[in-house]
């Protein structure tokens, strides 16, 4: 990824936080020199640095996949970013964003007991926040062994971690306050929740500003 140092971030406890907030991701592959894809929810292991997760058994993506150097690709929010804001001549579009990339080896998870506590894992992580929790006990025994027959879990020990938070950094604190008030009138998620990234409140862990 390129990253100018102005939007690095290097802190790996802010990159670990981010991937466990924005866990829905997209893993990248290589085969017979085409490029493969597959977007799916990952699980991160903080103490262990890797990510886990499944994908269903009819993708053929986990056989081109195990065993080979893959990268996972975490968005989080983004925004255009109007050169209205900015007041000022001679400026153009462009696009405020945060990402995360994280990069290793990925080693399918064949194990009928670690793919179960993969998916209880899943489960927990998503539905612990709800009011009434779905389960992994609600299913019948037969159709979970049905589930588990269909899926292909793994996990990716991760060896590379790079962060990217492209916030306006290049421009001056009036210009960057422009844009932060211009993201907040629109009232859209996103923009709202990148204008709380780029307030001066937050550290976002970089090597410059």
């Amino acid at each position: 990824m390129y990253i100018p140092p102005s939007f690095a971030v290097t802190d790996h406890s802010m990159l670990l936080d981010f991937v466990d907030r924005y866990s829905f991701a997209t893993l990248f592959s290589q085969t017979d020199s085409q490029p493969v894809a597959s977007h799916l929810p990952l699980l991160l292991n903080r103490d262990a640095g890797y990510l886990l997760g499944h994908m269903a058994r009819a993708n053929s993506h986990w056989q081109t996949a195990a065993d080979q150097r893959v990268l996972t690709v975490f968005h989080g929010p983004h925004a255009y970013i109007s050169p209205s804001w900015y007041a000022a001549q001679n400026v153009v579009p462009t696009w405020n964003y945060v990402a995360v990339h994280a990069t290793g080896t990925l080693r399918l998870i064949e194990d009928r007991d670690r793919l179960y506590s993969l998916l209880q894992q899943t489960v927990v992580k998503y539905e612990s926040p709800r009011p009434q929790p779905w389960l992994m006990s609600s299913p019948e025994s037969e159709f979970l062994e049905k589930l588990l027959a269909a899926i292909v879990g793994f996990e990716i020990e991760v060896d590379t971690w790079e962060g990217k938070w492209k916030l306006s950094q290049n421009h001056s604190p009036e210009r960057q306050e422009r844009v932060i008030n211009g993201l907040r009138e629109t009232g859209r998620p996103d923009e709202l929740a990148v204008a709380e990234l780029m307030s001066p409140s937050r550290d976002t862990g970089s090597d410059a500003r």
